[in-house]
């Protein structure tokens, strides 16, 4: 400040040049004076003159200044263009499937950009961690994080037809208290189904119950495809083996809760340019949503097929 206003010979002209107060600017160049202990202008009510103490400083002060103001252009610019290395988090079996095939087409849109990419169904602390950004699919709570919703997903209890045929479907959630039904280990509580019946809107809530419990779709898939179990799949793991008749969706006319895939980050102020760019990226690529039901086999709940009907 005491630079500007040598600069400017006015306190009001560094205010202005600066966007701040005359005086907040008075106040600091009188700081610094007692700080020095000498004065560095002589004021009168119509003039300001520099003393021979304040000529000596206000050349190295105005050099100090200038560096300032390049350092500045300098992470301006490298904060508007996107390089750099960006932390981000996706569940395991999405972010295989789905993600990580996406990032050789954002090399090559932005070369200067890296991106270390932990794929896990533990919940992570991007801010004790240190992540710049996740892909989460749940139904999102409450947060101090910045969540931007990138499509819906929905919910899926399945099983083989070789399981139903030898078990039986079960045409009432309360049926399944009969059935071998698997499980997460990683749910923030216990895992409960929770269904809503899509015409009548009545509501049921099941523990499953079975031999096995796993905290990714991967370990559970080996067991419901052998046609021993039934569990519940998330609909971009679900619908590929819909279209290939390896698992079928039971209890149709029931909905689980619908969740949502969001791009999250710890904070929307001053984000820089290399999660901006990936943010846009991979919400552009990700909201056409290829792994439907609709997508992938034309597939529609019950309710909106007798709508159309």
């Amino acid at each position: 400040m005491f630079a500007k206003v040598a600069e400017e010979r006015s306190f009001a002209g560094a205010s202005k040049a600066m966007g701040v107060s005359v005086a907040t600017v008075s106040r600091a160049v009188t700081r610094l004076e007692e700080r020095l202990g000498g004065r560095l202008f002589n004021r009168t009510s119509r003039r300001l003159a520099l003393t021979d103490y304040g000529r000596a400083l206000a050349e190295r002060a105005s050099k100090i200044y200038t560096e300032a103001e390049e350092a500045e252009d300098i992470a301006r610019e490298a904060s508007s263009r996107p390089r750099g290395l960006v932390k981000l988090s996706a569940p395991l079996s999405f972010g295989t499937r789905w993600v990580a095939p996406l990032l050789p087409e954002f090399f090559r849109r932005y070369p200067d950009v890296a991106v270390d990419l932990h794929l896990t169904d533990v919940h992570i602390d991007l801010i004790g961690e240190g992540f710049d950004a996740a892909i989460r699919i749940a139904v999102m709570e409450d947060s101090s994080l910045v969540a931007r919703l990138i499509v819906p997903v929905r919910r899926f209890v399945v099983a083989s037809p070789t399981y139903i045929a030898r078990y039986g479907r079960p045409q009432h959630p309360h049926d399944l208290g009969a059935h071998r039904c698997l499980s997460y280990l990683n749910r923030a509580k216990r895992d409960i189904w929770r269904f809503t019946h899509r015409k009548t809107g009545e509501e049921c809530r099941i523990t499953p119950t079975g031999p096995l419990r796993g905290t990714t779709t991967e370990a559970l898939l080996p067991t419901v495809l052998e046609g021993l179990a039934i569990t519940e799949l998330p609909e971009f793991a679900a619908t590929q083996y819909f279209r290939e008749k390896q698992l079928e969706p039971i209890l149709a006319d029931w909905r689980l809760p619908e969740g949502g895939m969001y791009f999250v980050t710890p904070t929307a102020r001053a984000r820089p340019a290399k999660v901006s760019a990936l943010a846009d990226f991979l919400i552009a690529e990700l909201t056409d949503a290829r792994w439907t039901a609709e997508a992938v086999m034309g597939w529609k709940p019950p309710a909106q097929r007798r709508k159309q009907a």
